[in-house]
């Protein structure tokens, strides 16, 4: 997350959203003591701290002894530029934690493009962990929703390249790439022994991130797609509008939302919470904890819920706690992704545009629950059905009875959820998967030949996203509807 100011900038994305998963960060002028109270003490102490004590002259002999080196010797010539950004990465590095990096001068314009909530790339936030590349969470309608990417996918290679062992800068900028590009993306996706290969179109991202709407029955929706700097504002206009129509409940979105800015999310929690209640602590190193806190807010009278997936993060996970833990709130869906740690990201110390992201305290529900690494528990748990995170179908050749292959199983799935019953969802194509094939190809007007051929395939797969765009299918949010409905 991010305080608008001083010594950072905000909510990593890049072009692809390829986030850290910026949970907390730190500016100038950030947030006026008169507005919102000494609540940043935490977090301030950590960027303010003069006890850093620097390199000694022996470190900085050592440090030079090696660039003269490297100048003097090495077989070809060298940027300095290259080794000083090749060094504090290093230093980086070694902290051996995902969200602590360092981003050169290009990477982090795109990380201050992103606040604004306009860029271009695949639509997709991702983080590192034991050196891959993990899918945060897929923005909706952007061409990695579209393709079927998934939160918890690993990304094992982009048109070829392989990210294994990469940094997040290094894999970003393998992702990243100007709109109308392909990626040819391969990811392992948990329950699949074969790699999944998946073709993008890069495009811009959807700038708008709230959504409201007000069903006949008097249950409102709002969906948050991310918390960007515009939000709270888009927010506030939605809920007041619905109310005005005579809302008789809510149901607050925030599946697939990878996070954004703290204030933000702040801001919006408030507008349903009673002032002075807590929204989200931090603690520091030295065990040094903080509130934040609600002011000029209040709680409302109607029933809410707050939808989660694997790909709520960040500051969708503060917002769901928080209104869960002090706002009554019930929260539906599957754990969240569970980011748990706070960044602070400094620009104005290194003097060239780059920038320095690194974690500095924990953050906690208001009860205190440290959720990293375990995510926000769902009061009522919902699996999606099973086409939501089904793989994509990508034939090398056509599929054919009595064969046996994960992409079988991945049609058996599809025709499965689709009505068309083949009986089985172990990956062998018998019989029952043969006539699924024919009824599905003569209800397509494809040829009946019970084979599943590359027009057969993209006939399936345009089936299987049509299923999922329709909200009649969409289990999570009706038990959400009909949760709020009861209240």
């Amino acid at each position: 997350m991010y305080f608008k100011g001083r010594t950072v900038f905000a909510f990593v994305m890049l072009t692809m959203i390829a986030s850290v998963l910026v949970t907390m960060t730190l500016a100038d002028q950030w947030i006026k003591d008169d507005e919102r109270g000494p609540v940043s003490s935490v977090v301030s102490a950590a960027a303010d701290d003069g006890n850093g004590k620097g390199l000694n002259t022996d470190e900085l002999s050592k440090l030079n002894a090696v660039v003269q080196l490297i100048e003097a010797n090495y077989y070809e010539d060298v940027e300095r530029e290259d080794l000083l950004d090749g060094a504090v990465s290093g230093m980086m590095g070694a902290l051996g934690d995902p969200y602590s990096v360092y981003m050169e001068k290009d990477v982090a314009q795109h990380f201050s493009e992103s606040i604004e909530g306009s860029f271009t790339g695949i639509g997709a936030e991702v983080t590192t962990e034991n050196g891959k590349v993990i899918i945060v969470a897929p923005i909706k309608g952007s061409p990695a929703e579209r393709s079927g990417l998934l939160s918890k996918d690993v990304l094992i290679s982009v048109n070829g390249q392989s990210l294994d062992g990469l940094s997040l800068q290094e894999a970003v900028a393998k992702i990243r790439g100007p709109k109308g590009t392909k990626a040819k993306i391969v990811v392992q996706r948990n329950g699949f022994t074969e790699p999944i290969q998946l073709v993008l179109i890069r495009d811009d991202i959807d700038v708008e991130t709230v959504y409201g709407t007000l069903r006949p029955d008097g249950v409102g929706i709002i969906e948050i797609r991310q918390f960007s700097l515009n939000t709270a504002k888009r927010f506030k206009e939605e809920l007041i509008k619905l109310e005005g129509q005579g809302m008789k409940g809510l149901v607050l979105d925030v599946r697939n939302n990878p996070g954004g800015v703290l204030p933000v999310v702040v801001d919006i929690s408030e507008l349903m919470m009673k002032e002075g209640s807590t929204v989200v602590q931090t603690e520091n190193r030295k065990g040094v904890r903080e509130k934040l806190v609600a002011k000029g807010g209040e709680q409302k009278s109607y029933p809410i819920a707050v939808l989660t997936n694997k790909g709520s993060a960040s500051a969708s996970e503060i917002l769901a706690g928080a209104l869960q833990e002090e706002a009554g709130a019930t929260v539906i869906g599957e754990k969240s992704f569970g980011k748990g740690t706070v960044q602070v990201s400094f620009n104005k110390q290194l003097g060239d545009g780059s920038v320095v992201k690194m974690t500095i305290a924990k953050w906690l529900t208001p009860k205190g629950n440290w959720i990293h690494k375990e995510g926000i528990t769902p009061n009522q748990l919902v699996e999606p059905p099973d086409l939501y995170t089904v793989a994509r179908l990508t034939l090398k050749e056509t599929l054919k009875p009595d064969s046996l292959s994960e992409q079988v199983r991945s049609a058996q799935i599809m025709l499965h959820g689709l009505g068309y019953e083949p009986k089985r969802e172990d990956g062998y194509y018998g019989t029952e998967t043969v006539e699924a094939v024919q009824k599905f190809q003569a209800e397509n007007g494809l040829p009946t030949t019970g084979e599943i051929d590359a027009k057969t395939a993209q006939t399936l797969e345009k089936s299987v996203v049509k299923w999922i765009q329709n909200k009649e299918n969409d289990l999570q949010l009706h038990e959400a509807i009909k949760f709020v409905g009861r209240k």
